[in-house]
């Protein structure tokens, strides 16, 4: 349950090259840069209900520990997949559906700060946030 919470981005390191790696267009990653995204985590048990908000959208989804599920990304891109836990961390891989390969992220609580790190085809990247 450490994770519940409202969660606002402070930092990102390597997020445009990521972006870029995705795929995501010059304009929404001028867009992504300064989205100003706050994440509200709630969990009960192995359910979690999170709720992103951002300059580019709201957007609230419902899932279970280990029990895949569709999903879109902010830039519109569909993947499939589910979070497990290992140890305190929350590790996500996600398969996207236009080309089969895969987006890992992970969510780890370091020194307060929620820390959120993605990996696709060896580029990694991460969001910090802040609790609010």
């Amino acid at each position: 349950m450490a994770f519940n919470g409202t969660w606002k981005v402070d930092r990102s390191e390597n997020y445009v090259k990521f972006m870029e790696q995705m795929g995501v267009n010059l304009v929404k990653r001028k867009v992504a840069e300064h989205d100003n995204l706050k994440i509200t985590i709630e969990q009960n048990g192995d359910k979690f209900h999170v709720k992103e908000s951002s300059t580019l959208r709201t957007k609230e989804v419902d899932f279970t520990l280990g029990v895949p599920f569709d999903y879109t990304l902010a830039d519109g891109t569909d993947v499939s997949g589910a979070w497990e836990m290992e140890g305190d961390m929350m590790k996500g891989k996600f398969t996207r559906k236009d080309n089969n390969k895969l987006l890992t992220t992970t969510r780890t609580l370091v020194g307060g700060e929620l820390v959120q790190s993605y990996n696709y085809e060896g580029v990694d990247a991460k969001r910090i946030f802040k609790k609010q």
